[in-house]
């Protein structure tokens, strides 16, 4: 069994696999998120080591119609250490012992076994690792909309810990994806990393215990999903416990600038001959090519962002002076990416234009209820979209996180 995600979702393959009962692994491919926008050679350098970080693959492992393991990408066994960190276990297998995992199927499944087999840790600890794995994979893979999937029958990971139930897991998880959605702008990916923004009033608001544990984990080198590994917790809890913060602008959430997860945060800087930057998310790239063509001889810098689930966290980080929205788009809106991102104070004064290929006067209402600031009908000529950006344009309304 294989095909694309956009003709069958993850949640109806692993119920067709728990239905069939049957054993095997199914291996999942994202598309490269690297294509799904364009950017100037300079932040395109900066940006890659922010989504590099995330797995572009995944593998389950199933017995008999349920679920033995999920490994996430090219395991570097980072993911265990950091439950080992919960667990206060620091003693770790030398290099010989780790080069002999290198030939199995899933170097992680047999690293917990290894560690197992030498007493590092115990039975439940090794359990309680493969679900939290397992249930930080499954949400990673619910929430993914595009890619490719091969299922390939065969014999099942040996020997076997535990196995999870997949309708009970698929239930669970599918809810708690669609509350981090309800989390959207402020929060938006568990590789991001929270930075202290405002220590004067976190201070001023919050107990000194609390204000002490913030101080802590949010040094800009801890991920949300490596300080909900180190806390034992589900990435959702996580999130909803710092959202008050970053909601008020206490707590900031970056994406890490190298691939070791350095403090520093990315900086978008203007090069000095541009007269703004403007950002333009739109999933038909005819359009988006036509926009940078009118644009760029202008002396502005446009980006293109085709992939509108995407869109939130790329604007956040580029802080675009103006942007361009289509409004019909799959899986998100345009009409719910201008509601989510005026619901940031980041974004209530910087002009979203809405591009649509209606001149309906439903569409302009409800472009107006959700805030955008006005809109523009397609196909427009080369005049009307450079009337438009000079209109309301202003380097003063860059976004400042």
């Amino acid at each position: 069994m294989q095909g694309n995600l956009n003709e069958i979702d993850i949640c109806s393959i692993l119920q067709l696999i728990s239905l069939g009962q049957r054993t095997g692994q199914l291996w999942v491919e994202a598309h490269n998120t690297y294509q799904s926008y364009k950017l100037s050679s300079e932040d395109t350098a900066k940006h890659r080591f922010a989504t590099e970080s995330k797995p572009l693959s995944w593998f389950v492992f199933f017995l008999n119609g349920q679920i033995v393991y999920c490994q996430a990408g090219e395991s570097s066994l980072s993911r265990i250490n950091d439950y080992l960190r919960h667990y206060r276990v620091e003693q770790r297998l030398n290099k010989m012992q780790l080069a002999t995992l290198e030939s199995t199927n899933s170097p992680e499944y047999a690293y917990i076994w290894a560690l197992l087999e030498q007493n590092i840790i115990t039975p439940k600890v090794a359990r309680n690792i493969i679900h939290g794995l397992v249930h930080e994979t499954l949400f990673d893979l619910l929430s993914l909309h595009q890619g490719s999937f091969i299922f390939d029958l065969g014999a099942a990971l040996v020997p076997q810990l535990t196995s999870l139930d997949i309708t009970t897991l698929v239930t669970k998880i599918t809810k708690q994806v669609q509350e981090w959605k309800q989390l959207y702008p402020h929060i938006q990916s568990p590789e991001q990393l929270p930075v202290l923004a405002d220590i004067a009033r976190l201070t001023d608001s919050l107990p000194v215990s609390i204000v002490n544990k913030l101080q802590h984990w949010a040094d800009g080198k801890t991920s949300l999903r490596q300080l909900a590994r180190y806390l034992n917790r589900d990435i959702l809890t996580v999130a909803k416990a710092i959202y008050p913060y970053v909601q008020q602008g206490w707590l900031q959430l970056v994406y890490s600038a190298t691939p070791s997860s350095s403090n520093q945060i990315p900086s978008w800087e203007f090069p000095d001959h541009n007269k703004g930057r403007i950002v333009c998310i739109e999933d038909a790239i005819s359009i988006c090519e036509t926009v940078e063509s009118i644009l760029k001889p202008q002396g502005y810098e446009a980006i293109s962002i085709t992939k509108p689930l995407e869109a939130l966290s790329l604007v956040f980080q580029l802080k675009p002076n103006l942007i361009l929205c289509d409004i019909a788009m799959p899986e998100l809106d345009g009409y719910e990416i201008c509601a989510m991102l005026r619901h940031s104070t980041a974004f209530r004064l910087v002009p979203i234009i809405m591009l649509t290929g209606k001149e309906g006067f439903i569409d302009r209402v409800r472009a107006r209820m959700v805030g955008a600031t006005d809109y523009l009908t397609k196909p427009f000529t080369d005049t009307e979209l450079l009337m438009l950006v000079e209109k309301y344009i202003n380097l003063d309304s860059s976004v400042g996180i």
